[in-house]
């Protein structure tokens, strides 16, 4: 059993839908193993956020933010790295 769950926004689940079949289950895969460990090597934490982190997988980002009080991860978005950085 993983000690966090993950919440992804509906506009995260229209990002992924969106990917190729194959980066899809990349991004699927990223976010399972966050469920066991949040903030593994090579993640980001973003400058002037508070708890919100950065994964990258390919050509494409995974933002979220952790909830440690709930042990909750908030997927917040997914896109290209040209992308995910703008309307945050």
């Amino acid at each position: 059993m993983n000690p966090y769950s993950v919440e992804i926004a509906r506009r995260a689940i229209k990002s992924i839908a969106k990917l190729p079949r194959k980066e899809q289950q990349w991004v699927r895969a990223a976010i399972d193993l966050l469920s066991g460990n949040p903030r593994p090597p090579g993640c980001v934490a973003l400058t002037g956020e508070d708890s919100v982190y950065l994964v990258r997988v390919g050509d494409y980002r995974i933002l979220y933010e952790i909830v440690d009080a709930r042990l909750v991860i908030q997927l917040v978005r997914v896109g290209h790295s040209r992308e995910v950085y703008r309307d945050r």
